[in-house]
């Protein structure tokens, strides 16, 4: 049984105190947001861009299939839209073409100038072939570059050596964003970059970028806009919610994962035909394929996680498992639930015809990208950041690659492994009404950076534990904190089968959140570890 935590006891105004510290030093302006021509290569490539449409040349653009890579690409055709300016679009089949701008992709584009959004900072190979071709390739991206760039006619990535860009933690969306800015201002466009913000704040959650400075001010006005915008997906959004606001949560647990389910299962042209609905029909009809698609990945992604929790070397500091054809657009929700398991960086492949290819998640402070690098002999190629990877590799070399990763492995410092939001205290029991709810809110958008407050419930008597939802899988346990008072708490927890202990008697974290439904609002305390 772990220890439980030494934390404080909090009021409301320590608790305000300590959230009010994660943010000193730190500007929260729009007006502080450093400059596109900051980073490398976005003059270069927006000049080269506001050439091309001059010049009436061909332009395609290259986005990806995670939210982050289609709601780029969402951006950017808006942009185009508005100028207007006609643009050829691909998103990559993650089955049939693979991730990135790779050689499949670029055999059915004809242009003269291709741009990538959100990938591409590895696509040697690539960037080769439009060499070649006499094609000019501005890349866009935000993953950690390799030992050697693409040869590209502009490479515009905050993480490049040299990028004096001083935000490094940004989306590919953010990215691509900063570049159209740039060509507004080369074609002395009058085009409101601001209308953008709802589809920023989208990525950047969905994308697990840091909820502090300037994310935090996207974020936090582009919720606000989603709240009210008029553009037919956010209306779908807001009715399928059905909350007054829209809360980060809201978008990286209900929204983000439909939106993700496209490119995971299908195909992402799915999710983009969401994002750039002109009408509520078709906003309506994308959103119901994507909730279908999504209630697929949860069943495929159940069967998944059971079977890879067979595979598990326990006894290793970073989990690696391998299956026969299992789904490669769910294992990296897989892995995230194995890190969630056993508290250890784990990776997640799928075998198919020799090749395995998958997924990889972080926990804490480890650096799992240098982690997987160490071992980039055994590897055909991978990439990703510090938290999050793709990679792939012969399938012969799975079992030497599981042991040389852990190997290395030991060298990290075991502090790294604990995770960042951990508990900050305990209230006591009148603490939890709705003053508290209020100042939370005060301190949203929670994320990433700003992970929401895990409060410690130590030693309650548990009065009941009852199973809820139309498969009975959700919990709902009745607690009593304090013998002292015969008040009790009420305790969720989704997803989750709990039982009564033996010793009737649970220590536990846990959040507080704003229940809304039918527009009557309530706390809702969701369970996160039982110790």
């Amino acid at each position: 049984m772990p220890t439980l935590p030494e934390v404080p006891l909090l009021n409301h105004s320590t608790l305000g105190d300590f959230l009010a510290r994660r943010f000193e030093a730190q500007s929260e302006k729009l007006s502080d947001i450093p400059h596109p021509s900051l980073l490398k290569d976005a003059q270069k490539g927006s000049e080269r861009l506001a050439r091309a449409i001059r010049n009436g040349e061909r332009i395609a653009l290259v986005g990806d299939y995670d939210v982050d890579g289609v709601t780029s690409t969402a951006i950017v055709k808006r942009f185009f839209d508005l100028i207007p300016y006609p643009l050829i679009m691909t998103i990559p089949n993650r089955f049939t073409d693979g991730y990135g701008v790779s050689k499949n992709v670029l055999e059915r584009l004809d242009a003269d100038v291709i741009f990538t959004v959100d990938n591409g900072i590895n696509a040697l190979e690539a960037a080769e072939v439009c060499k070649n071709r006499g094609i000019d390739l501005i890349i866009t991206d935000h993953h950690t570059p390799g030992d050697v760039l693409p040869d590209a006619y502009a490479i515009i990535n905050p993480k490049q050596l040299d990028c004096p860009y001083p935000f490094k933690e940004i989306c590919g969306a953010q990215v691509g964003w900063l570049l159209m800015g740039l060509l507004k201002q080369e074609l002395s466009l009058s085009i409101d970059m601001r209308q953008f913000f709802p589809f920023l704040a989208l990525a950047v959650i969905a994308d697990v970028m840091p909820l502090v400075g300037i994310n935090r001010a996207i974020v936090k006005t582009g919720l606000e806009m989603m709240s009210r915008s008029s553009l037919s997906p956010f209306v779908m959004i807001r009715d399928f919610l059905n909350h007054s606001t829209i809360s980060s949560e809201d978008v990286a647990f209900q929204i983000a994962p439909r939106i993700n389910s496209a490119g995971r299962l299908e195909d992402a042209s799915i999710a983009l035909d969401f994002l750039l609905a002109d009408t509520s029909e078709r906003a309506y009809h994308q959103f119901e394929l994507l909730t279908s698609l999504n209630t697929l990945r949860k069943e495929t992604e159940a069967q998944t996680t059971a079977e890879a929790m067979i595979h598990v070397h326990t006894e290793d500091t970073i989990i690696v498992v391998a299956g026969e054809h299992w789904n490669e657009g769910v294992v990296g929700i897989v892995a995230s639930r194995i890190v969630s398991h056993f508290q250890k960086p784990a990776i997640v492949l799928s075998l198919h015809n020799g090749i395995a290819k998958g997924s990889g998640r972080s926990i804490g402070n480890v650096d799992l990208y240098t982690l997987i690098k160490s071992q980039e002999h055994l590897l055909a190629k991978f990439g990703g950041h510090k938290m999050a990877a793709g990679l792939s590799m012969s399938a012969e070399n799975v079992e030497i690659f599981r042991k040389g990763i852990n190997e290395i492995a030991k060298n990290v410092n075991s502090a790294d492994f604990i995770p960042l939001n951990d508990i900050v205290g305990e209230l006591e029991q009148e603490m939890i009404n709705f003053q508290l709810l209020e100042l939370l809110e005060r301190f949203e958008p929670y994320g990433e950076g700003n992970p929401r407050p895990r409060f410690l419930i130590r030693n309650a008597d548990v009065i009941t534990v009852k199973l809820f939802g139309s498969d009975q899988s959700h919990s709902r346990i009745e607690l009593r904190p304090s013998r002292i008072s015969q008040k009790t708490l009420e305790l969720i927890a989704f997803r989750r089968i709990l039982e009564c202990p033996e010793d009737k008697k649970i220590s536990c974290s846990y959040t507080v959140n704003k229940n809304e439904w039918n527009g009557r609002v309530s706390l809702q305390l969701m369970i996160e570890r039982l110790f």
